[in-house]
């Protein structure tokens, strides 16, 4: 029987790599800010250019990944991801450092849209909940590692030297996918790529991110409805050719996809700005250095690394939207407890509801992925792949532009430093509570979705 370890391992340890940049950013931002004159909402948009540059780019690159094939894809990934490490770590002023956000976005896209179809077509669909847990499980202990490995780098080397760590750790790949990584799929039948398609899908989606943290300007609001109106013209026209970016008549009619993605944007739209949250809460409001924030934020992911094997292979047993709606309901209980946070709230109840919380991500991740991913054909996988890292990029972009819309209407213009603890502890926890909301919304669209089981 053949081994496909070799393809598990670049898998996992790219997924690795993308979560830990992701995680590590985030206990950056108070050194950033202070270094580069940035405030809240500007502070927003270095994790903000990233996740947007992320999803734009996702839904075309793994397109043209099933078109072309997925290895040379990955691999240029991995390089573009480098470069940006580089220049960000040689950023000194913000144009420069977000121009680099929005290359390391790019390159995060092609390996989000081709790591998880490459692995999913590599295993037998009884195997997929196992594989898939081990590579969630990376992506978590990546999320561990980043806020205690970037504190300690703060400390010592400043924020600069977290990209210069993550480019030698981003080379490292390269030359074992070059000669590890043999299996790949490819069309028969070449396609033509859906270009018009693809740039009406990523300015309708850049337009809706940038109207938010500047609403409700008119300005803002006449973004958001062009965005939107974008989004309409973008499905009709998939509608309508022969070879779309996405075929919507292909999933219309599969609702264990579509409320499955569903979830998946809502759970990340609710959850992904919590790191960036709780690390200005515990530097600025509780005044703890990096590397005592990062510790206390490692229990989430830490917690996500050991559960999210367990879940993956619990939903290769038991019914995936099950163990997934479990998943969203504990994250919800874990997002109010956090409403009630104030300025002497002891660092242990923060852990306990980080265990809590990542309880929840883990039981609801690699299930909804599972989920996901057993719902279409082989050769839908790089599209399914890339919807499913669409939904959580663009949840992600949302999460974070929710944070920066409460933190401009909630902090006034001369109050929007983040040395202003108490107008920015009023919005954090408003943030948590509109995301705790959010969240009950995950869990009736968790279980709309079905059973992937007859």
């Amino acid at each position: 029987m053949r081994t496909n370890t070799p393809i598990l391992f670049v898998t996992t340890l790219s997924s690795f790599l993308t979560a830990f940049m992701g995680s590590a950013i985030n206990i950056a931002m108070p050194a950033i800010g202070l270094e580069l004159e940035m405030n809240a909402v500007e502070l927003g948009w270095v994790s903000n250019a990233y996740l947007l540059a992320a999803a734009v780019f996702l839904l075309p690159f793994g397109r043209i990944s099933d078109i072309y094939g997925r290895k040379v894809f990955f691999i240029s990934g991995i390089l573009v991801f480098v470069l940006a490490s580089i220049i960000s770590a040689l950023a000194f002023s913000p144009p420069i450092l977000l121009f680099a956000r929005v290359l390391n976005g790019a390159g995060g896209a092609l390996i989000y849209s081709t790591a998880i179809a490459l692995l999913t077509s590599s295993y037998p669909r009884e195997e997929r909940g196992r594989v898939l847990g081990i590579n969630v499980a990376s992506v978590y202990l990546g999320l561990s590692l980043g806020p205690i490995v970037s504190g300690f780098l703060i400390l010592y080397f400043g924020w600069r030297s977290i990209f210069v760590f993550t480019a030698l750790l981003s080379i490292i790949i390269v030359p074992i996918a070059l000669k590890k990584l043999k299996t790949e799929f490819k069309k028969a039948n070449r396609e033509k790529f859906d270009l018009k398609g693809s740039l009406i899908y990523g300015l309708s989606l850049a337009l809706i991110v940038y109207s938010f943290p500047t609403l409700p300007a008119s300005g803002s609001i006449l973004l958001l409805i062009l965005g939107i109106i974008g989004f309409t013209a973008f499905i009709y026209y998939e509608g309508k050719i022969d070879n779309p970016l996405i075929a919507i008549g292909k999933f219309r009619k599969n609702h264990l996809f579509i409320f499955s993605n569903i979830a998946a944007f809502i759970n990340y739209s609710a959850t992904f700005a919590l790191v960036f949250l709780l690390s200005l809460y515990l530097q600025q409001v509780l005044k703890l250095p990096p590397h005592m924030a990062g510790m206390i934020l490692m229990a989430q992911p830490v917690t996500m690394t050991i559960f999210s094997p367990i879940a993956g292979k619990l939903s290769d047993r038991i019914e995936p939207s099950l163990v997934a709606s479990m998943g969203m309901f504990v994250t919800v209980v874990g997002l109010f407890a956090f409403t009630t946070l104030d300025k002497t709230d002891g660092v242990w109840f923060i852990v306990a509801i980080l265990i809590i919380l990542g309880m929840g991500f883990a039981l609801f991740s690699s299930p909804n992925t599972n989920a996901v991913m057993s719902s279409v054909k082989q050769a839908e996988y790089g599209v399914a792949s890339s919807v499913l890292g669409t939904m959580r990029l663009t949840g992600q972009t949302i999460s974070m532009g929710i944070s920066m819309l409460v933190f401009a209407l909630m902090m006034k213009e001369s109050g929007k430093s983040i040395d202003n603890t108490d107008e920015l502890l009023s919005a954090i926890k408003t943030s948590f509570l509109v995301f705790a909301l959010l969240s009950v919304a995950g869990v009736f669209f968790s279980l709309k979705r079905g059973k992937m089981r007859p």
